[in-house]
């Protein structure tokens, strides 16, 4: 049996493979499908009174609405619990955050690369690093928490290495972390959002998330960038 991409599985192995969920005379009538005659399919104008459905939106018409913040930490707390129920460490709840985040961020930049050629009359697709950072940096980041990141660094030890600072993480504002998981760092979530939109800009990188805090800011975050080599040697050829 071939195994799932494990990018786009978050689930445990038992349970992607349980011929239970999977067979149809399993399922009960609890979780039956409505009839044929219920379910419509049409696009057109709703009808008086009834709320507008979201996938009839227009995505450009949506781009300054937000999400309400104790909704969106509502949901996000559930997440982390549900995962965490799931896992055997510290390690392993991060990877399976990052590995959602991986998933929304392939949606964030298919999202942003809409709109962009929708908007303009002659898009561009970045295919430097550092102009896709600052991208990331600005346009990501305002997409998805409302603001801009608050700096970018890059290392002085390693060539392949650049941050993204955020000194108060919209994400983990609500989250309480137990002493005995202060390792923990929820912002891994954010840093596969990064990793996705950099893997589909073309620029490989492995993305990690590390408490970094100081006296002014206690949840500051560095989003660590590590560069796969093929990205450098292109550096070097468009120089």
């Amino acid at each position: 049996m071939q195994q799932p991409h494990p990018r786009f599985s978050v689930l445990s192995g038992s349970s992607l493979s349980s011929a239970e969920h999977l067979s149809p005379t399993a399922s009960s009538t609890r979780f039956s499908l409505p009839s044929a005659t219920s379910i419509n399919t049409a696009l057109g104008t709703p009808k008086p009174g009834l709320r507008p459905n979201i996938y009839d939106r227009n995505l450009n018409k949506t781009r300054s609405s937000e999400v309400s913040a104790s909704a969106f930490a509502f949901l996000f707390s559930e997440v982390v619990q549900y995962t965490q129920k799931r896992v055997s460490g510290i390690n392993d709840l991060e990877r399976r955050l990052n590995t959602l985040g991986y998933r929304a961020g392939t949606r964030v930049l298919e999202l942003m690369v809409w709109r962009a050629e929708s908007s303009s009359k002659a898009p561009k697709r970045e295919i430097r690093f550092l102009p896709a950072l600052m991208s990331i940096h600005t346009q990501v980041w305002r997409a998805v928490f409302g603001r801009p990141a608050d700096a970018i660094e890059k290392s002085v030890e390693n060539e392949d290495e650049y941050m993204i600072i955020d000194n108060d993480p919209p994400i983990e504002r609500h989250i309480s972390v137990p002493k005995d998981m202060n390792q923990l760092s929820c912002s891994s979530f954010t840093a596969g959002v990064v990793e996705a939109v950099l893997d589909g800009l073309g620029l490989p990188a492995r993305v990690t998330a590390h408490h970094t805090p100081t006296q002014q800011f206690p949840s500051r975050t560095t989003i660590l960038i590590k560069l796969d080599k093929s990205v450098l040697e292109r550096e070097e050829i468009l120089k």
